[in-house]
């Protein structure tokens, strides 16, 4: 048997095409998740806990930037991170000047996600595992006693 067939026998399993198809729904439903997360449900605990936006809750490790200038408030700009690259600056972060910081919010909103998705597949496999009772175990044939008795009975019965 060649190695394509091995291969081709072994992926054409239903274990592991099941897998797959498991694996790309898993990833699809993350992503909804996440969004759900994202946009409903982090907004509406941040409004409700009095206005806040998990995205940015952080804590300011220091007031300069990345490459130790002073932070800038607000982005910059595309042309301006090019501009200083140009002038010998060495790189910051590209999207801001911000000063370093630990960005706990979004720690709590993939916190959230995760929990999310870990009730969703606790419920998924508890209904799963409902279904997939073991069938019961067949009675246990009666002692031969018991059966010739029965049959002593039963020709009684008849007499």
């Amino acid at each position: 048997m060649s190695l394509a067939s091995e291969f081709k026998e072994f992926a054409m399993k239903g274990n592991v095409v099941d897998m797959a198809v498991g694996i790309i729904i898993g990833a699809a439903f993350g992503k909804i998740v996440s969004s759900l997360v994202d946009a409903i449900v982090m907004p509406a605990l941040g409004w409700v806990i009095g206005g806040v936006n998990f995205t940015d809750l952080s804590v300011a490790l220091g007031t300069e930037a990345l490459d130790g200038r002073q932070a800038q408030p607000g982005p910059i700009t595309f042309d301006e991170v090019i501009a200083e690259r140009e002038a010998g600056a060495q790189p910051y972060n590209a999207a801001t000047s911000e000063p370093v910081s630990i960005r706990y919010g979004l720690f709590v909103q993939a916190l959230v996600d995760f929990l999310i998705i870990a009730f969703a597949i606790f419920v998924a496999l508890k209904g799963i595992n409902r279904l997939k009772k073991p069938p019961q175990a067949a009675a246990p044939p009666p002692p031969r006693e018991e059966v010739l008795l029965t049959e002593i009975r039963d020709l009684l019965r008849q007499r």
